[in-house]
């Protein structure tokens, strides 16, 4: 009896029907908690959904690539959710041609710094250079990342557990320190958003306001191709003058 009980959760376990279902209705549920708690920070979907996904897999001794084939159909729609990012921006198309200086200033500024302090960070408290090339691209959404540090010899899985800590914090810290700085310009909060937590600030700005959505939308894209770009220079830079590497 109980054999048979085990040889049906390990078929299920293997199932891509289990894992796609289960991944829709944890992040539904944390959708609502996130909602009943008043847009709580700390509660953000994205942080309580994989808590609980990886708890999960943690328990049923699932393997990630199980879990990624299981998945894949959703994996699937992240690439026209990201192209569809592009129809709230078009609405805003008239003001960003009035303010394109301050915003290339800002993308430049914004990535310029997320990428440097996270080296000098990671320097200052010992990390080796595999490490610094990781953490580097960590404000880019995730395929950029992963891409440059591949490219770099650095660590993958490293690079994309800084995207994630990156995004969620960022996301997590926004709010309260815009509010802090006394910035209520959506088209600001949204576009500083975008630039520090990637997919997922930019998830949390289009369910504030469509405006700041579709200048989140704006800087994680720009800020994608400013970090391929910056990335290496910032590392022939610092090869070149012998202060890291």
């Amino acid at each position: 009896m109980m054999q048979d009980f085990t040889e049906v959760l390990s078929t299920l376990a293997r199932s891509p029907l289990l894992w796609m279902t289960l991944t829709l209705l944890v992040y539904l549920a944390a959708v609502w908690l996130y909602r009943r708690s008043g847009l709580n920070p700390f509660l953000i979907p994205v942080l309580t959904a994989v808590s609980v996904i990886i708890a999960v897999l943690k328990l049923s001794a699932t393997t990630y690539p199980v879990y990624f084939e299981g998945t894949k159909f959703i994996h699937f729609f992240v690439g026209p959710v990201i192209v569809a990012l592009a129809v709230p921006l078009f609405s805003q198309i008239t003001r960003l041609r009035q303010i394109w200086l301050p915003v290339t200033v800002a993308l430049i500024a914004g990535s310029g710094t997320a990428a440097i302090s996270a080296v000098l960070i990671a320097w200052a408290l010992g990390g080796s250079v595999t490490t610094l090339i990781s953490l580097a691209p960590k404000s880019a959404t995730m395929p950029i990342a992963m891409a440059l540090t591949e490219r770099f010899n650095g660590l993958v899985p490293l690079a994309a557990v800084a995207v994630a800590v990156t995004g969620i914090g960022g996301t997590i810290i926004a709010r309260p320190l815009l509010n802090l700085l006394r910035i209520q310009d959506p088209a600001v909060r949204g576009f500083a958003l975008g630039l520090t937590a990637h997919a997922i600030g930019t998830a949390r700005a289009l369910q504030h306001n469509p405006t700041a959505g579709a200048f989140a939308a704006l800087a994680m894209a720009l800020n994608g191709v400013a970090t391929a770009l910056l990335v290496p220079l910032i590392f022939w830079f610092f090869h070149m003058t012998g202060l890291l590497f």
